[in-house]
């Protein structure tokens, strides 16, 4: 196993890499800064696009040339062509103190996405869920920060955290209606060097991988809940994780040059960098695009 940086881009707060297996790009977020960045396999040719709020999180358009983003105020459609954002829902317009934060597509297609107070202490936030047609579903609250949304290989467990709770969770989710239930503890975080449960992503053997954020390390968990591997990374603020590459063997990491709140640790030089992971001996699992 070695680990490179791909990018030393200094983002003040990486987060929610994406493979791309149309195009074999890497899609990635500045959430701070507001802008959403692409680049190849090896880092090269970045493309950037400057959405104008922090983002907490995109999905890529099945139809069209674009994405939708998750911002502080609302989820949009982004054109990549002209940089044209259109509101579709501003869920928390009345929650000043939130916004918008991790997300990602099931295998159907739908966008699943959450919100977070951006003290990280009030219990404001939810998580929702977008249909291809563009409807609007409330599926959860008594939120403070939302993290790690992903599924099984069969799609048909959802994993999600809320960050400063200690624990990930596990639901039954249905695939036809992207509704969830029988939610349980999937694992507890060991918080004792202060990191907590930030980005995940599951591999082909149904594995979850999660970024363990001002800890510097990656835990690879089992489909039971146990600590399987760990990663040290040579920065402290890792934020999240995905599975890349030609054969979807590289593990993508991203991180944060500059923590959110001055209650949280600084770090060293290769702070914001994007990291890519080689020789893990696993692999991924393709990313859905969303279905509108």
């Amino acid at each position: 196993m070695r680990i490179e940086v791909l990018i030393d881009l200094k983002t003040r707060l990486g987060e929610s890499p994406l493979w791309d297996v149309e195009q074999q790009r890497l899609y990635w977020v500045d959430s701070q800064d507001g802008r959403l960045f692409s680049c190849t396999d090896q880092g090269a040719q970045i493309k950037a696009w400057d959405v104008r709020q922090k983002i907490g999180s995109f999905a890529l358009r099945q139809d069209g040339d674009g994405a939708v983003v998750a911002l502080q105020h609302g989820i949009h459609t982004l054109d990549f062509a002209s940089g044209e954002l259109q509101l579709i829902h501003d869920p928390e317009a009345d929650k000043p103190n939130n916004r918008l934060n991790d997300g990602k597509v099931d295998r159907q297609g739908r966008f699943i996405f959450g919100s977070m107070d951006m003290l990280e202490q009030e219990a404001s936030a939810a998580l929702y869920r977008l249909d291809g047609d563009f409807s609007l579903h409330h599926l959860q609250s008594g939120i403070i920060v939302s993290n790690a949304p992903c599924w099984s290989p069969a799609g048909d467990t959802f994993y999600f955290a809320d960050t400063w709770s200690g624990e990930i969770r596990a639901w039954d989710y249905d695939t036809v209606t992207g509704n969830l239930a029988n939610g349980r503890t999937f694992c507890r975080v060991d918080d004792s060097e202060g990191g907590a449960a930030d980005g995940a992503t599951v591999d082909s053997e149904g594995c979850l991988w999660n970024a363990l954020v001002y800890a510097g390390k990656l835990v690879r968990y089992t489909p039971d809940g146990e600590v399987d591997r760990i990663i040290e990374m040579p920065v402290k603020k890792v934020t999240s994780v995905m599975f890349g590459g030609e054969k979807l063997d590289v593990l993508y990491v991203t991180s944060m040059a500059q923590p959110p709140l001055p209650r949280f640790p600084e770090d060293n030089q290769l702070r914001g960098s994007l990291f890519a992971i080689y020789g893990l001996g696993v692999t991924g699992v393709a990313e859905r695009r969303f279905a509108g």
